[in-house]
This record gives structure tokens, C-alpha cells and sequence, in this order.
């Protein structure tokens, strides 16, 4: 069967929908909760996931009393009958961020050895649940936070510095629960899935320190506030290193590659070979355009590293630095495909769909879009000039008018960022 546009775009937006699906919590949370325990059951929890995690925990546990406090992102909640769901701020922590995480500790506090605390842990814990270090306020950490985005720094570093500020992150959430036993059921969302850096690692050992956050302010030229600065400085009270948290279990329930490997399973479905060229791809996201534009064209061109027709699969996270001019609408997938679709320069029988799994690319209202062989084509044809749009950062502003934006509303889930290039 010929590839057209229709039938590449339904089989794009399959293999996106496909690896939504594969990390829902309602599917997949049961099969990683433990035996039943004789104690008290405490569930806390942050993240975009956490309210639908919370309520896949209590459908799996209908007989057990349950107790206990998540929080996740403004639009997020979902009803729960025994664990309550609060909202915050995302990605800049606001004062209901701050009150989550005191609500949270609360919660852990003066529990058994019998008890259990089961931790709900998915990406955009870090703003969600933010309870400045003594010392420090939350206008503090917000200055940090926006900072950190602006800058083009990655995930991991910015966790980094985040853990440092922070008297919940790092692991202080699992010291502050023992001696209970604590099981944390996590969905990742960054390069790697390591631990430590999801929603800034509050229920793992962290082997950061307080001098690679101050280099990475000073990498990023990043001046912080005299009180931040101060207790980096200072350097008290370092985060729980490996092997101080023994009471402390971690699993991974949702991962990138897992939803990588759902879309392949779409592309072979309609006979095409997927090519995964890994999960935690990092960069800036208009260098990566360039990059995956010519390597779709050797697979167009020569039949490496795979013929066509075939499918192209990467995740992790870009970045997009602003700078100091200045930026329009527009997250790291729009700016990402934008490039592509520049540096592809009307390549025939080639499609792409690149977007955050968590439904909002960025700050807008869309998970990402959708290019097709004549995306530039149809945007001169409306008096826009895509080099000067992404220049600008405005690469949402494009799919916009192209009609080209992928919107699904939150999918409650986050296992960072999925594309796929169709080569026909």
C-alpha cells in the first residue's frame, strides 16, 4: 500500500497514542505493589502521574486502608475515595508546592517498622513538591527555577541544584519515613531513568554534592540570589549518600524505551521496520533537527542504517536556550520538528511527530506536531517564513496556523519526549 499523507499521519499519531498508553498507570501500577502488609499503608506522592498513580493504587487495593497525600499539577487531579490529591505549580513551584511538601513529610513521620509508605514518584515532582532548605524561601527557589529553564541546562543538572535547596529531595523524604519500610513506584522521565534524578530523587540516595550545584550555576552563568548563593556556599547538611537508606526500595513501572518499544510495535504492525535510536537523546532541539534530518535522508537516499519504508524512534529530553533576545510561543518538540523540517528542505516521503508524552510541550497548549513533505511549503503559502519563526523560538505559532498541532490534553502519565520519521 503507497504512503500518503493521511495514512503517515494516523500512523504517527498511533505510535504516539501507543506510547501514552503503555506507561497508564490504571495498566500497568498493580503489578509492581507488593504483598499486602500488616501495618499501616501511607501513600504520598508527586509528580504529573500522581493522582492517577494514587487512584490505580487504591482499584488495586480496594480491602487495605489506605492514607496519605499526593500531589500533582494544576488540571491533573483525579478522584480518589482514601488518599487525598492536592495541586501545585509546574514548572515554577508556587505556595501550594511548598504546602504539598510539608503536608508530605508530615505524613511519613512517626511510623513503625511495620508500616509501610508507598511513594508515587513521576516527573515534574521537583516543582510540585518544593520545601525550601532552612535559610532559603520559595521566591528563592522560583528565582532559581526560572533561571534553570531559560538556560539550556538538562534535567539532570538541574536536579542537581534543585536537591540543594531543597529539605525534602535528595532522599530526605525516605530519612524522614524511617524506620518504615518505604516502596517507591516511580514512572521516569529523564535521560537515563536514573533514580536520583527523577522529580529530583526524594526517596533515593543522591550522589550529588553541593559543589556541582554551585558549578552548575556558574557553568550556566547563573547569578542566585545572596541567600542561595550563601547556602550553597555554606554547604551544611549534605543530602543522604548511597548506602544511608537501607529501609528504601525503588521501581521503575514506566520507562522511555518501554514506550519506544510500543511504537515500534505500531510500526511493524503496518509493515514497517523501527529503528530505536535511543531513549535518552539530549541537545539543544534545533541542533538535534539538523542531525535527525540527515539521517533520514541516508535512510532515504542509500538505505542506511536501514531501507525504507521504515521508522525512525528516539526519546529523551532537548533543551531550548532563549538567550536574551527575544522568544515567542513554542516548546522543545515544535522548535525541535521546525528545524527538522527546515534542514529536510521538502524531502519527498518523509513525515515526523515529535511530542511530550505528558500532553503539554513546554508551557503551551499541545503535546508537540506534526511534519509532513510540504510543512514549509504550506507555510510560505502563508506569508510565514519558518527560519525566522524558529530564530525567534516561535515555532508553536507555525503548527499553529499549519493546523499541525498534536493536542491531547493531560495524559495524566510522563515518560519524557517521543518522535518518530516516517520514510516511506
Amino acid at each position: 500500500m503507497a504512503w500518503d499523507d493521511l495514512r503517515a499521519r494516523s500512523l504517527l499519531r498511533a505510535m504516539f497514542d501507543g506510547a501514552v498508553a503503555s506507561a497508564n498507570p490504571r495498566q500497568i501500577l498493580a503489578r509492581y505493589l507488593p504483598p499486602k502488609p500488616k501495618g499501616r499503608v501511607v501513600v504520598v506522592g508527586a509528580g504529573k502521574s500522581a493522582a492517577v498513580m494514587a487512584a490505580a493504587v487504591e482499584e488495586a487495593w480496594p480491602d487495605v486502608h489506605l492514607e496519605g497525600v499526593v500531589v500533582t499539577r494544576y488540571g491533573h487531579a483525579v478522584p480518589t475515595k482514601r488518599i487525598r490529591v492536592l495541586e501545585a505549580g509546574h514548572p515554577v513551584p508556587d505556595a501550594q508546592s511548598e504546602n504539598a511538601a510539608r503536608q508530605i513529610l508530615a505524613a511519613v513521620r512517626g511510623l513503625s517498622p511495620e508500616d509501610l509508605v508507598l511513594a508515587l514518584i513521576s516527573g515534574g515532582g521537583s516543582a510540585l513538591m518544593a520545601l525550601p532548605a532552612p535559610g532559603l524561601t520559595l521566591a528563592d527557589k522560583q528565582a532559581v527555577n526560572r533561571a534553570l529553564l531559560a538556560s539550556g541546562a538538562t534535567i539532570t543538572e538541574m536536579n542537581t541544584v534543585r536537591k540543594h535547596l531543597s529539605a525534602i529531595k535528595g532522599g530526605r523524604l525516605a530519612a524522614a519515613a524511617a524506620p518504615a519500610r518505604l516502596l517507591s513506584l516511580a514512572i521516569s522521565d529523564v535521560p537515563g531513568d536514573d533514580p536520583a534524578v527523577i522529580a529530583s530523587g526524594p526517596t533515593v540516595p543522591d550522589p550529588t554534592t553541593f559543589a556541582e550545584a554551585r558549578a552548575i550555576l556558574a557553568r550556566y552563568g547563573i547569578t542566585p540570589p545572596p541567600a542561595v548563593a550563601a547556602h550553597l556556599a555554606a554547604a551544611q547538611d549534605e543530602t543522604p549518600k548511597p548506602g544511608s537508606l537501607p529501609h528504601a526500595e525503588f521501581r521503575l513501572i514506566a520507562t522511555p524505551m518501554m514506550a519506544l518499544a510500543a511504537a515500534a510495535e505500531k510500526a511493524r504492525a503496518e509493515g514497517l521496520i523501527p529503528l530505536i535510536l535511543g531513549d535518552a537523546l539530549e541537545g539543544e532541539a534545533r541542533e538535534m533537527g539538523i542531525v535527525f534530518a540527515g539521517i533520514a535522508q541516508c535512510v532515504r537516499r542509500h538505505g542506511h542504517p536501514l531501507a525504507p519504508p521504515a521508522v525512525l524512534l528516539s526519546g529523551g529530553e532537548t533543551t531550548v536556550s532563549i538567550g536574551s533576545g527575544p522568544a515567542g510561543r513554542g516548546g522543545r518538540n515544535t522548535e525541535f520538528l521546525l528545524s527538522l523540517a527546515i534542514a529536510l528542505a521538502e524531502a519527498p516521503a518523509i513525515w515526523a511527530i515529535a511530542g511530550d508524552t505528558d500532553g503539554i510541550d513546554g508551557t503551551d497548549d499541545a503535546a508537540g506536531a506534526v511534519i509532513t513533505p510540504d510543512t514549509l511549503a504550506r507555510a510560505r503559502a502563508l506569508g510565514l517564513d519558518p527560519r525566522a519563526f524558529l530564530t525567534r523560538h516561535d515555532s508553536y505559532t507555525v503548527f499553529q496556523a499549519l493546523d499541525d498541532l498534536i493536542r491531547t490534553g493531560p495524559t495524566l502519565t510522563n515518560v519524557n519526549d517521543m518522535r518518530a520519521i516516517l520514510i516511506a
